[in-house]
């Protein structure tokens, strides 16, 4: 027996093996289900109705206030543009200023802070295009959305981090080739401090706003902004060495900037690497069994995938239930497997569930599918 249905096309009841449910769901936690249920009713009249919806629920998609979930992913993606609009402007101001003071200064470390900063300035543009983007609904052509946008915002913002890398790698080997003299070393210092104060403010907005609405994208580049954030701190050692007679001292400290911002480069490049691959914390994985584990009526749980859209997860899990159920019960189970997953799975926003019969004794229900495995 099998049930399949999705959000956006009809259900089709002919899909007789197996046992599948996937819907889509956005859950909010204390939102009203709308599962038509019954509750509360007394008398024939209320276990009817009651049963009724059951049936009827078994051959409709199940849907948790669509409407309203759609709303909270729109009001996510705004968020997000408006972290990333404010972060931009702030880290603009922050580059201007130490640029001024680079070109007063002729400070290669300076220099190599700007150009650090203004890239992870920049970030925020693909970044929006990909939030912008992933708002768009599901085709037929792109049945999962444009969530995984964002994974290629990461692509262009890994390179944009090895541009900055690269350029300021160059002036400070450039410099410890042909040294110069430093000047305005107390604005270099300022400098320096601007920088470091910018990228903190930044990358607290970033973190905070990116865990509240799921998006590891928003996170890792929070993140960034904050080991950018330490990296200016340098430029503060660069001045003082210069100070006191070492003005070798500043381009050490561009080529200790540019080491710092290679190891920026590689977390990131890892952690799209990551996303690109359908890797996840195996916590989660783990996690989903359990919750799994603790619905009655299941007697295993079988395979569990997840993966990201963009800032969401979605799973698929094969579960094994009594053969003798009907239709109707076991996809109640798989409704109420689903359900808790979505709760109780931080980020899980959908889920497909495929329940096998557990029995009887020597029957293998996919047979006709060893062929193919």
């Amino acid at each position: 027996m099998s049930d399949r249905s999705t959000p956006h096309e009809p259900h089709h009841p002919d899909h007789a093996s197996g046992g599948t449910h996937g819907h889509e769901h956005e859950h909010e936690h204390g939102h009203g289900h709308g599962h038509g249920h019954g509750h509360g009713e007394t008398g024939g009249g209320g276990r009817i109705r009651a049963l009724l919806a059951r049936a009827g629920h078994a051959f409709t998609p199940h849907s948790h206030d669509s409407a309203d979930k759609t709303d909270a992913a729109l009001e996510s993606s705004s968020r997000g543009m408006r972290v990333l609009a404010i972060s931009f402007a702030a880290l603009m101001v922050t580059g201007v200023v130490q640029a001024v003071v680079v070109a007063r200064s002729g400070s290669v470390a300076l220099l190599g802070d700007t150009l650090h900063n203004f890239a992870d300035a920049l970030t925020a543009v693909p970044l929006a295009i990909a939030f912008s983007v992933g708002r768009r609904m599901a085709t037929r052509r792109f049945t999962y959305g444009y969530g995984r946008a964002e994974d290629l915002a990461g692509i262009v913002i890994v390179v944009l981090i090895a541009a900055s890398a690269a350029l300021a790698g160059y002036e400070a080997v450039k410099r410890l080739i042909d040294p110069q003299n430093v000047e305005a070393l107390a604005w270099v210092a300022g400098a320096g401090f601007v920088g470091f104060l910018g990228n903190e403010l930044v990358a607290r907005y970033r973190i905070k706003v990116g865990k509240e609405i799921g998006s590891a994208a928003l996170v890792a580049d929070g993140l960034h902004a904050r080991t950018d954030g330490f990296t200016s701190l340098a430029v503060l050692l660069g001045a003082g060495g210069a100070a006191l007679g070492f003005p070798i001292a500043d381009p050490i400290v561009g080529l200790l900037i540019t080491v710092a911002i290679c190891l920026v480069l590689r977390d990131a490049a890892r952690e799209i690497y990551h996303r690109l691959m359908d890797a996840v914390d195996p916590a989660l994985v783990e996690q989903a069994e359990q919750v799994l584990a603790t619905v009655p009526g299941i007697r295993r749980v079988g395979s569990v995938r997840l993966r990201w859209i963009g800032h969401a997860l979605r799973a698929e899990v094969d579960i094994q239930v009594d053969h003798q159920l009907s239709l109707v019960e076991a996809h109640a189970l798989a409704v109420e497997a689903e359900h808790r997953l979505i709760h109780e799975v931080p980020r899980l926003k959908a889920a497909t569930v495929h329940a096998d019969p557990d029995g009887p004794a020597g029957a293998d229900h996919h047979a006709v599918l060893l062929a193919h495995r």
